[in-house]
């Protein structure tokens, strides 16, 4: 046996849930050879014990097949996801945590976070559902490669679509490809509630919702929907992005939503030919602002023309080119935003019930009723709804 032969042997073995093998995702770490015995470790992303279990046997099986006489296999995996702890109103119970990303300003890159996230949080073992909100630019099937695949109905209830690990629903889905949404705010609220209760999710550890830009009804409906674990921006590092990335921090302030972190697209440039990184749009210009909101940038993500065509073509970078730059800091980006996940469920989790409507029956709720100041007996509300 040699080095290249185990190699050959363990392509052989695919990551459970995915169509990639273990040796394509860089899982194998460490190869001995004693002769025709082998010893493997393998660094798997899952705490599922049924995931060590199945790559345990099919590697043994593929390296006896290639003339292994003795195979040990050593798993390193991380611990089990903690249960969420959060309390409030949850209409879809089924779904542990609940990731918002949010922006303040279309063109950021929200939407191509959100699928590399979710795809990385997917290979590190988690079940994850993505859930695209940003209902009049829904983006997500195609830079998920389900562009045209309409989903199961069941009943009353339909079935989220699978791609790359990860459960998918997006508008983008139910409606005919260049079709305009011209809705008012109650429709965009229903909508929300609707791909939350009457999409049949499995039980996720964790459901990304790529909502959209701005701070409107869309951002309250979910938050007095669902207990939002936590919350990420997504901001470019020119100043303009930065204004708008300051509300969007400052709402899930309001909303009493955790920050997870700042994710600064187009922090660089990676040139294709040499590897080297240029600073042509700024870096690290998010710092102060995150600081701002005892928060911290959890991503620098560069240019890299396989993020584009990743997102054109539907093979997402984290997935389709894992040893990329790229990819490396979406999985690092995932690792920290599930430890700030843990740490809130350890801590008693989030409550959304400071922020429910608790307007009287008969009287207008407003999109800001959960955090504008009450207005006295008979006067408007101050927020030009229409309420008085």
């Amino acid at each position: 046996m040699t080095e290249e032969s185990v190699k050959s042997a363990l392509s052989k073995v695919t990551y459970p849930g995915f169509t990639k093998d273990i040796v394509a995702f860089g899982f194998v770490k460490e190869i001995k050879l004693e002769g025709s015995n082998v010893t493997i470790t393998v660094d798997i992303t899952s705490s599922a014990p049924e995931v060590a279990q199945e790559i345990t046997l099919n590697a043994t099986d593929e390296l006896k097949r290639a003339g292994a006489n003795e195979v040990v296999v050593n798993i390193t995996a991380p611990k089990m996801p903690r249960e969420s702890s959060s309390k409030g109103k949850n209409i879809a119970p089924q779904v542990k945590n609940f990731i918002m990303v949010s922006s303040g300003k279309g063109g950021v890159g929200k939407s191509t976070t959100s699928v590399n996230l979710a795809i990385a949080l997917a290979m590190q073992g988690k079940k994850v559902g993505l859930l695209d909100a940003d209902i009049y630019g829904p983006n997500i099937p195609r830079m998920m490669g389900i562009d045209g695949v309409k989903p199961e109905v069941v009943g009353n209830k339909v079935l989220p679509i699978r791609a790359y690990g990860v459960e998918v629903m997006s508008m983008g889905s139910l409606m005919e490809e260049g079709q305009s949404l011209i809705w008012r705010g109650a429709m965009i609220m229903k909508a929300i509630e609707q791909f939350l209760r009457d999409i049949l999710w499995s039980d996720l550890d964790c459901l990304v919702i790529d909502m959209p830009p701005g701070t409107g009804d869309a951002q309250l409906t979910l938050a007095q929907s669902v207990p939002v674990t936590v919350g990420v921006t997504v901001t470019t590092p020119q100043m303009v992005s930065l204004d708008d990335s300051r509300r969007s921090l400052d709402m899930f302030k309001k909303l009493h939503i955790p920050i997870a972190g700042v994710v600064e697209n187009m922090s660089g440039f990676i040139a294709p030919d040499t590897g080297v990184e240029y600073d042509i749009f700024g870096k690290g210009t998010s710092e102060a602002m995150a600081k701002q909101f005892d928060t911290h940038i959890l991503a620098q993500i560069p240019i890299e023309p396989s993020i584009r065509t990743g997102g054109d073509e539907g093979k997402p970078v984290t997935y389709c080119v894992p040893t990329s730059e790229t990819a490396k800091r979406y999985m690092k980006a995932a690792d920290e935003l599930w430890a700030t996940i843990e740490k809130i469920n350890a801590e008693g989790g989030v409550d959304n019930q400071a922020i429910q409507p608790n307007t009287p029956p008969g009287v207008s709720a407003c999109s800001t009723a959960a955090v504008a100041p009450k207005a006295s007996s008979g006067e408007s509300c101050g927020t030009g709804c229409g309420c008085h």
